[in-house]
């Protein structure tokens, strides 16, 4: 919680702060009443450019799937967290279960903004941020550029502002760029979006049991991917909030926004950043119960539900009121909901 600030927060605002839901929050508006519509033709060709700049690709996605993926053996492993202390009753880490999966491929990486560009090229693909005409961006990041183009603040999570022409290749609005953050994640894609990515690379999105099993790298119900300490021997080993949230980031891991994907050290299994800057997409719906309900054979989550389930944390997270960061942690969202702080890596059948 924000305790420690002096904000209290419920559970649903919690989840808010971590990542902005497109349909479930209200903003405050200031002014003029705004809402979404689709991107003008400026906004169109600027996404053209930057699709562009990735360059056309002699091979098919579909020819190069493997290229950046990991072999995993698959096995069982224990999966959940079964300390209440460390996490919301609202996300439902536990119980902690014997979990069984088959083997599978999974990017060592989250999409970059470079392979999402390669994707949008060939499929002339619009996403669904651009298509709202507008998605959420961090209050931090937000210049006097921007100030014509905001829409209002997030009710009781005031950092998170709607922004419209905020998009995968202009993250913080109009005026801003993806131009020196290539291989940064791509961000502001919904869950609708990861799926057509995916679908186009011949790849698909990963289970929350394939997620949780591939960031664990090998260890054995650990709080992070390299351990129970957060920062051993000092170090830092991922890319979250340092310092007061949400006034003030130290910078002391080295980031303030999304890193490079390949930044900090690899977890056992040779995957960067399965904790910290960004929020990554998995294809379960979220179900709070989701653990106690499910087979533990290759767990697929529910069959239908409202909002999509999310793993990892980002670089907003804080141990003052998040701590979503967690290996066990879960968070979920709307499929057509899009944020600053949200991407996606992709798993293949073996």
């Amino acid at each position: 919680m924000l305790a420690k600030e002096g904000i209290s927060l419920t559970d649903e605002q919690i989840g808010s702060c971590c990542s902005a839901g497109r349909t479930n929050i209200q903003l405050q508006s200031f002014g003029e009443k705004k809402s979404g519509t689709e991107a003008d033709n400026a906004v169109s060709n600027q996404a053209a450019e930057a699709a562009q700049a990735a360059g056309n690709t002699d091979t098919t996605a579909q020819d190069a799937r493997r290229e950046g993926m990991i072999y995993l053996p698959g096995g069982t492993f224990l999966m959940g967290n079964g300390s209440a202390k460390d996490g919301f009753p609202a996300d439902g880490e536990g119980p902690v279960r014997e979990v069984k999966l088959n083997p599978f491929y999974v990017d060592s990486c989250t999409v970059t903004n470079r392979q999402f560009a390669e994707f949008v090229n060939a499929k002339h693909y619009k996403t669904e941020a651009e298509k709202f005409g507008w998605s959420y961006v961090f209050e931090m990041f937000l210049t006097a550029k921007q100030t014509p183009h905001l829409m209002g603040r997030v009710q009781g999570t005031p950092w998170w502002f709607g922004v419209k022409g905020a998009f995968w290749f202009q993250p913080e609005g109009p005026g801003s760029d993806i131009e020196e953050r290539m291989d940064h994640p791509v961000v502001h894609v919904t869950w609708n979006d990861a799926a057509a990515y995916c679908k186009w690379a011949g790849k698909r999105l990963p289970t929350e049991a394939e997620w949780e099993y591939a960031a664990r790298g090998g260890l054995e119900q650990n709080m992070y991917p390299w351990g129970d300490e957060l920062t051993p021997d000092g170090k830092h080993m991922c890319n979250i909030w340092q310092g007061t949230f949400p006034e003030k980031n130290t910078k002391r891991d080295g980031y303030v926004g999304t890193a490079p994907v390949n930044a900090f050290e690899p977890n056992g299994y040779g995957l960067y950043n399965v904790a910290g800057n960004v929020w990554e997409w998995v294809n379960d719906w979220f179900s709070r119960t989701a653990y106690a309900e499910d087979t533990t054979d290759n767990p697929k989550g529910p069959s239908s539900g409202e909002r999509r389930s999310m793993r990892g944390g980002s670089y907003l997270c804080h141990k003052s009121y998040c701590n979503r960061y967690r290996v066990a942690a879960r968070n979920s969202n709307t499929p057509d909901s899009s944020a600053g702080n949200i991407g996606f890596r992709c798993v293949a059948d073996a």
